[in-house]
């Protein structure tokens, strides 16, 4: 295996594509507990190109019945990509002065668990709350301020590299 870079504008870009519309090449979850995490995988395996194909623990979408949970699943996605030694893509959470475009946010509604994956689009050179920019499905928004969402809890994930 080897560590190559994640495309982080050609993701971006699948982003502002697909943020008010369904790529028909992927089942649309909305009515299934929502499609954020569905739309952040598209996102990301544009930028990465590689599925990591190990039967419940990978990362990977062959069609709506024969996916992993951590296509689709907030807390799936999080715990294989921040503990992904395999293929695939790999990341870690970090500070927010850190994220970047390409990477991903979760935000905790109160309770135990995360439930919304945002999309980061943009940043102001030094990232915070009043400069980045996310793109999402479920409620779709492009472009749409961090600032404008109320969470309990929220951590910032971002993507290091992907293994070939």
């Amino acid at each position: 295996m080897r560590v190559a870079p994640y495309n982080r504008e050609k993701a971006v870009a699948y982003a502002h594509k697909w943020a008010f519309g369904r790529n028909p090449a992927y089942y649309n979850f909305d009515k299934l507990g929502g499609d954020c995490t569905n739309f952040v995988s598209q996102c990301i395996f544009i930028g990465d190109a590689v599925m990591n194909y190990t039967p419940v623990l990978g990362w990977y979408y062959v069609s709506v019945s024969n996916r992993s949970p951590s296509w689709t699943g907030v807390e799936f996605l999080y715990k294989f990509i921040t503990n992904n030694k395999g293929l695939g893509p790999f990341a870690e959470e970090v500070s927010i002065r850190d994220i970047e475009p390409g990477d991903f946010i979760q935000l905790k509604f109160g309770g135990d668990t995360f439930r919304h994956t945002l999309f980061v689009v943009k940043t102001g050179a030094t990232p915070d709350v009043s400069n980045i920019l996310v793109s999402t499905h479920t409620i779709d928004s492009a472009s749409r301020p961090l600032s404008s969402y109320s969470w309990s809890d929220i951590r910032f994930v971002h993507i290091l590299g992907v293994r070939r």
